[in-house]
C-alpha cells in the first residue's frame, strides 16, 4: 500500500536529524577536523538513520504496491532533502546558487550526492528484501 503520509513523517524525522547534524557539523565539527572532513561527517552520520527509516517504511508498506510506495518515498526523500539543504545554506549562510550547486559536484569529491542517492535507493532495496521475506509459500512449502 502506498502511504505518502508515512513517507513524509519518516522524512520529517530525518530532516530534524539532518538540520541538527548540519548545525553541529558546520560549527563544532568543522572547527575541530576541517571543512572537508566535516562534509563527509555530515553525509556519513545520517546514513544508518536513513537506512532505519527505509526499513520502517518497507515494513509498513508491504503488499502488491510496495514498489510504488518505495518510489514515492525515494523521490520524496531525495528531492525534499536537496531542497532542505539549499534552504539551510541560503538562510543560514546566505550562500549563492552557485555555492549550493557546487555541493553536488560528485566528480570533484563532493560527498553530499551520496546521501541523496541513498535516500532514493534504500526504500527500494529494503522494500525488496521485506517483500521477498514475506512472500507466501506454495503448496510444496517453497517460498
Amino acid at each position: 500500500m502506498i502511504r505518502p503520509g508515512l513517507a513524509l513523517a519518516l522524512w520529517l524525522a530525518t530532516a530534524v536529524l539532518l538540520l541538527a547534524n548540519h548545525t553541529i557539523g558546520d560549527t563544532l565539527i568543522a572547527a575541530a577536523i576541517g571543512p572537508r572532513d566535516a562534509a563527509w561527517y555530515k553525509v556519513l552520520l545520517p546514513l544508518p538513520y536513513v537506512g532505519l527509516m527505509a526499513v520502517i517504511h518497507a515494513r509498513r508498506t508491504t503488499g502488491p504496491a510496495w514498489q510504488g510506495a518505495a518510489l514515492v518515498a525515494g523521490i520524496l526523500w531525495a528531492t525534499s532533502t536537496a531542497a532542505l539543504d539549499a534552504a539551510y545554506g541560503r538562510l543560514t549562510y546566505n550562500e549563492s546558487v552557485e555555492a549550493i550547486i557546487d555541493r553536488y559536484a560528485l566528480l570533484e569529491g563532493a560527498p553530499w550526492p551520496l546521501l541523496l542517492l541513498a535516500q532514493f535507493v534504500l526504500p527500494w532495496l529494503c522494500g525488496g528484501v521485506v517483500a521477498r521475506r514475506k512472500r507466501p509459500a506454495d503448496a510444496a512449502g517453497r517460498a
